[in-house]
């Protein structure tokens, strides 16, 4: 027997929310990116370590907000917190890998599309992870060809808004980079929503684990608490907005030295021997 399943169980609320969600996570984390890539190098694995964890709590918070919407008719839904867990540390991990290849190598060729599709799976596993945290009367199944196509938008998205972050043309290109990030990532989990399907057991009984609402919002609360602390560091950063590197680069170029011989006060150049004798040897039209 099949379950009935609806994702929006709230309307427009859960999804809307969700999508505002994975936007913040994904401006924070690109515009760290961004920061990381103008900063020295002592500075950069900070940077980094920022963003990944901003870009993987704005991901992880945006799935299960979108799963409060989320209901099976026949059976309630309980959530294991082991897995639920895991899925966030494993978001951080496989993101924070991604992030540091673009960071260190730079978003161009087989750097960006390294680091971006790790990126992309590192979202895709924390989406089916979360969902195999899931508790129930029945058994999920899904559709192979409906779940590759949610894991090529994740890798899609990741690559180009990891791109866009690394042009380092100021806030609004971080701007655009975060909303296509935060409308592929909402894409991506519906996309894999719609490959579900529930298989119910013929037993009623209610699923081990915790429920939603006393699992999914108390555990949401610290992924908040960081993306609003993150958002502080970057608002507070001058450089965040101006853009400008920390230090100015110099350009060494072989035979001219790295900064401009000045003249010392009182500083007489020197004349070549003979070379008196020789202006005054030239005479004027005017001196015949």
């Amino acid at each position: 027997m099949q379950g009935t399943i609806d994702g929006f169980s709230y309307g427009l609320v859960t999804p809307v929310v969700a999508f505002l969600m994975a936007c913040l996570g994904g401006a924070l984390g690109l515009r760290c990116t961004t920061r990381s890539m103008l900063a020295t190098r002592s500075w950069r694995a900070g940077w980094l370590a920022l963003g990944s964890a901003a870009i993987a709590s704005g991901i992880w918070t945006m799935h299960f907000v979108a799963m409060m919407g989320f209901s099976v008719q026949e059976t309630p839904i309980h959530y294991d917190r082991p897995t639920t867990f895991a899925s966030l540390g494993v978001a951080i991990v496989m993101v924070g890998i991604g992030i540091f290849i673009v960071g260190h190598r730079g978003a161009t060729g087989t750097a960006l599309f390294t680091g971006g599709t790790i990126t992309g799976l590192g979202i895709a596993s924390m989406h089916y992870l979360g969902m195999a945290g899931m508790r129930l009367n029945g058994k999920l199944e899904y559709n192979t060809l409906t779940v590759s196509a949610s894991v090529v938008i994740a890798v899609v998205a990741a690559i180009t808004a990891l791109w866009a972050a690394g042009q380092v043309r100021g806030f609004l290109w971080s701007v655009g980079a975060s909303l296509v990030m935060g409308l592929a990532v909402s894409g991506m989990h519906y996309t894999g929503m719609a490959a579900l399907s529930v298989h119910l057991h013929h037993t009623a009984g209610t699923p081990e684990g915790d429920s939603a609402t006393s699992l999914l919002a108390p555990m949401m609360i610290g992924p908040l608490v960081f993306l609003c602390l993150a958002a502080v560091v970057v608002m507070f950063d001058p450089r965040m907005v101006s853009g400008k590197p920390d230090r100015p680069a110099v350009e060494r170029i072989p035979g001219i030295p790295a900064h401009p011989v000045g003249r010392h006060p009182g500083h007489r150049p020197q004349r070549r021997p003979g070379h008196d004798r020789a202006h005054r040897s030239v005479r004027t039209p005017q001196s015949r």
